[in-house]
């Protein structure tokens, strides 16, 4: 079995230089062969072509923000720029392709705002084609004083652009066409909850909404002819009697769709669920350590044996196992030093 390769997004106000590529032994689960393989500041967030041989990234130029393309180098994994569209203002915190590279999606926590990219044939990106301005608030009254959006991707049936907004608590819906967003369904969501990323179920039925703020999942039951999401179910990705602070990071489904994942920032773990088929609903299996601090984000492997976990504040990232018959995360005693690591994807 081939080894599997993830690039690595950090924060650059330490000692990193941008981002990094490591090597997963798909046996043993160990980490090796970690390298910087492009240099550029603040690549916070990170999306690649299906193909494996374009890369883009959240971006800082100059004081402004934007994104970033790369195409990779097939025979050594290092990344080559293509070019960068900035703007005023701080950079997107969440990039994502359609499944045909053919736009960019980019969500902006601190402008409040959804940008979409066309990308040229070569890979490169194109100034912006239209740009969502979102608005509201919600009763946190220091998070939640103005918009936040914080994932904009598209619907697995290539639809929709679904965008979550933080700041006002809200799951909203554009129709899509060539580079032009239209509303097409929006829902609020529990008050102060604090929204942040959404993942779908590969049947494409059930999509899960981890929030920041509360430390909830959120399970919608979502209808592919109108791009309308029901809740059907809120649950905690925290213990019992936890008090501490507490913010909610990442989530990830494998890719058998029997296990649902998310990171927890304070209680520095990660939870797992598993996935009832029939009705999408979730329950409890283990919180697991992420052996650091501040996990800002974790990322499946393609054979959905193994986790690399993201700790932000302790520079490490370290992998567990996945087990296949119970969900439970396993130690593997492989971690690697990388500086202020705030981003896992995997190649596919």
């Amino acid at each position: 079995m081939e080894r599997q390769f993830a690039y690595i997004g950090t924060y650059t106000n330490g000692e990193s230089k941008g981002i990094y590529r490591v090597s997963l032994d798909p046996l043993s689960g160990d980490i090796f062969d970690v390298f910087l393989a492009g240099e550029i500041e603040n690549p916070t967030y990170l999306d690649l072509s299906c193909n494996n041989s374009l890369l883009y990234s959240v971006a800082k130029v100059d004081g402004k923000g934007g994104v970033a393309s790369f195409s990779i180098d097939s025979d050594t994994g290092k990344l080559h720029k293509l070019n960068h569209v900035i703007s005023e203002g701080n950079p997107p915190c969440h990039v994502s392709l359609d499944p045909h590279t053919k736009y960019l999606f980019s969500a902006n926590y601190h402008m409040g705002e959804t940008k979409v990219f066309p990308v040229k044939e070569d890979g490169s990106l194109a100034h912006e084609s239209d740009v969502i301005i979102h608005k509201g608030s919600g009763p946190h009254k220091v998070r939640q004083l103005k918009p936040h959006a914080h994932y904009a991707g598209i619907t697995p049936d290539g639809k929709y652009l679904c965008t979550v907004e933080l700041g006002s608590d809200r799951l909203t819906v554009f129709s899509h066409y060539k580079g032009n967003l239209r509303l097409q369904w929006e829902n609020p969501l529990k008050p102060g909850s604090g929204p942040r990323h959404l993942t779908f179920h590969p049947n494409g039925k059930f999509a899960y909404v981890n929030t920041e703020l509360s430390g909830e999942i959120i399970v919608f039951e979502y209808f592919c002819d109108s791009g309308e999401f029901k809740e059907i179910q809120y649950i905690s990705t925290l213990p019992d009697g936890f008090s501490l602070e507490n913010l909610g990071s990442a989530i990830h489904i494998t890719p058998n769709g029997k296990y649902v994942y998310a990171a927890n920032r304070g209680h520095d773990s990660i939870v797992g669920f598993n996935i009832d088929k029939q009705s999408g609903k979730l329950s409890f299996i283990s919180h697991t350590s992420t052996e650091g601090k501040n996990p800002r984000d974790f990322a499946i492997d393609p054979t959905g044996n193994f986790i690399i976990a993201a700790n932000q504040d302790s520079n490490s990232i370290i992998s567990l196992r996945i087990d296949q018959n119970t969900g439970m995360l396993l130690r593997n005693n492989s971690k690697k030093i990388i500086p202020n690591p705030v981003c896992v994807k995997f190649t596919k």
